[in-house]
């Protein structure tokens, strides 16, 4: 039962993340606490950010093939937050897991309100790395790369507007380009987990197994459902507060108990 429930869990975060084009990661966390039923709390985060840096550089081929990442600016961003996913992470192993949690679903929340606030598709699609650039770009992504390795999360709400700040390069470019670091910093934080035996190998496979087949079927409804997507943003957020409230309410009552 926990192999189906760790597939089916990882199809609808795959799913989410076709449709929506990010932010299902997020979800992740508590599939595998409440659903695939996952004990530990560190144990969840550090196999769920091993599942979301799998699914991020598959879905980066696509991107890349499409001409859609910008490769330096790219590349300065996740340097330097490989190395905040470095010490977030180690940080996050140090907080006792209820603890965790309760910031967890904190964040949570402020990402759903963040999805819905307007996204700028104007920038310089032509841009180049210049000092000015890199210096931004690794300042942003040493702070990004921190919050990402801390919560285990794929981090894409802040990375994408953390890049749009850092580079200055339109939405589009910025969704390619961002996925090198939702890869790069997962796969930080899974490894400095990994260290600490905090990874569940077998219920990662199939998550990212699941999460393949859920985000074929995810892509190919977006494309129906392009002129909804902002009311689906609307529907999605909805369900991260309700997730979230859950994770609050769960959490303080074991608390209590």
């Amino acid at each position: 039962m926990t192999d189906i429930l760790a597939l089916l869990s990882g199809s609808a975060v795959g799913f989410s993340l076709g449709l929506m084009g990010g932010g299902g990661s997020i979800l992740a966390v508590p599939q595998l606490l409440y659903v695939v039923g996952i004990r530990d709390a560190h144990v969840a985060i550090g196999t769920s950010a091993l599942a979301v840096a799998v699914n991020a550089f598959v879905n980066l081929i696509g991107h890349w093939r499409a001409g859609n990442v910008k490769w330096p600016c790219a590349a300065a961003f996740a340097a330097s937050g490989i190395i905040g996913a470095a010490i977030g992470s180690s940080l996050g192993k140090q907080v006792e897991g209820d603890q965790l949690l309760i910031v967890f679903a904190l964040v949570m929340i402020a990402l759903a309100v963040a999805m819905l606030r307007p996204q700028a598709s104007d920038g310089d699609p032509g841009v180049r790395i210049n000092p000015r650039i890199a210096f931004r770009s690794i300042t942003v992504g040493l702070f990004v790369g921190m919050m990402s390795g801390f919560f285990g999360i794929g981090g894409g709400f802040l990375i994408v507007p953390g890049i749009m700040l850092g580079s200055g390069m339109p939405i589009l470019n910025a969704i390619g380009s961002s996925l090198f670091s939702v890869g790069a910093f997962g796969l930080t934080t899974a490894v400095n987990y990994a260290l600490s035996g905090l990874v569940d190998w077998t219920i990662a496979i199939e998550f990212i197994t699941g999460g393949a087949v859920g985000g074929w079927f995810g892509m190919r409804l977006a494309v129906g459902l392009a002129s909804r997507r902002r009311a689906l943003s609307y529907v999605f957020a909805a369900v991260v507060v309700l997730v979230a409230a859950y994770m609050l309410a769960r959490t303080g009552l074991e608390l209590a108990g």
